[in-house]
């Protein structure tokens, strides 16, 4: 591995070394405090635009294999650790995760001081930043940095968004519309195997042409970047409330909020990794949950909207889940279909399915 510089916008310069493809990329730094998952966290499309820290220090050791892919390719800018493992040990493993990163030209670096960086971005915020092994000027470099576009302002929903309709469970007893925001592979396999028939449809597939599907009910999936802007979804779930069930996962959760007429804001440094307690208010039991966002619906701008809070992160308090006073429709902010991650709140797949 040869040297490389991880460089920030408030023009902080981590030195250690590049792994995988090598060549420099940009993106908002982000922390993920799971022990495991580094396979499904690459491969989930809610990061793109996004270069990933792994806090627990050891990545890489049970390397990579083909079943745990939550897409058909890692969607992260790229990725940070403290110690690499090149030599994994696992039955099940088929490739290690350096050579996984260098052939799907995504750059990593190690030997990074995690917990110190982590730290930072809790304390500062996230920032923008770069992954080079260029030895320029650190001026040039924090300018680059500077330079990398930020999640809000663009719609990346749209690039990792299936591009045509496909269907999955054909033969199932429900049928299930999911509009693919970036959806998570597990999210399918979930409905699948509580006997949904689920036809996976781009995210510009409009009211009319769901409708036309028949569903018994409607997913929105997870997906990256800021909820606003996709306004073009937004409107299309304000048609499709009230005409059938509906679903909401993590950005889909907020894309439900603002139908509703709901806020949202950007949270300072995000919830990412697999142990976040959420409060059920109904039930007063308290869930472990895992999660990755960035954005939150905003408390007080629910009252006096047709839509309750069900749920409450117990760290911080903000919005983990709504239910609509008047239509089926209801949402969680967490990830239900967890995998890795606690199982805890598998039932949400059977509480949709119920309304159906």
């Amino acid at each position: 591995m040869i040297k490389g510089r991880l460089v920030l916008e408030d023009g902080s310069i981590f030195e250690g070394e590049i792994f995988g493809y090598g060549e420099e990329t940009g993106g908002e730094i982000v922390f993920n405090t799971s022990m495991t998952g580094y396979q499904e966290i690459l491969t989930d499309p809610s990061y793109k635009g996004e270069i990933v820290i792994m806090t627990y220090p050891l990545i890489g050791n049970y390397g990579i294999n083909t079943d745990d892919f939550e897409s058909a390719a890692p969607h992260v800018n790229g990725l940070i650790v403290k110690e690499v493992c090149p030599e994994p040990e696992n039955w099940r493993l088929d490739s290690n995760l350096i050579d996984y990163l260098e052939q799907n030209k995504v750059t990593g670096i190690c030997g990074i001081d995690t917990r110190a960086l982590t730290r930072k971005l809790r304390s500062e915020g996230t920032m923008r930043g770069i992954i080079t092994k260029k030895d320029d000027d650190g001026t040039a470099l924090i300018n680059k940095a500077k330079a990398v576009p930020a999640l809000s302002g663009r719609d990346l929903v749209s690039t990792v968004s299936s591009k045509e309709v496909y269907q999955l469970g054909k033969d199932n007893k429900y049928r299930v519309v999911l509009i693919d925001c970036g959806a998570k592979k597990n999210i399918i396999t979930s409905l699948v195997k509580r006997g949904c028939q689920v036809t996976v449809v781009p995210v510009r597939t409009t009211a009319d042409e769901i409708l036309g599907l028949n569903p018994h009910g409607i997913m929105l999936s997870n997906g990256p970047g800021d909820p606003q802007d996709v306004p073009y979804l937004v409107d299309t779930v304000k048609k499709l409330l009230g005409e059938k069930a509906i679903f909401g996962i993590c950005l889909g959760h907020q894309i439900l909020g603002l139908a509703c007429g709901a806020e949202t804001f950007k949270l300072k440094f995000g919830h990412r990794g697999a142990n976040h307690p959420v409060k059920d208010l109904a039930s007063n039991r308290v869930y472990i949950t895992s999660q990755n966002h960035g954005f939150a619906i905003d408390n007080n701008s629910v009252k006096r909207l047709d839509i309750d809070i069900t749920h409450l992160n117990v760290n911080d308090g903000t919005v983990e889940g709504l239910s609509h006073k008047k239509y089926k429709a209801f949402s969680v902010q967490y990830h239900p279909e967890a995998c890795p991650g606690p199982e805890d709140s598998n039932y949400l797949f059977d509480k949709f399915i119920a309304m159906f």
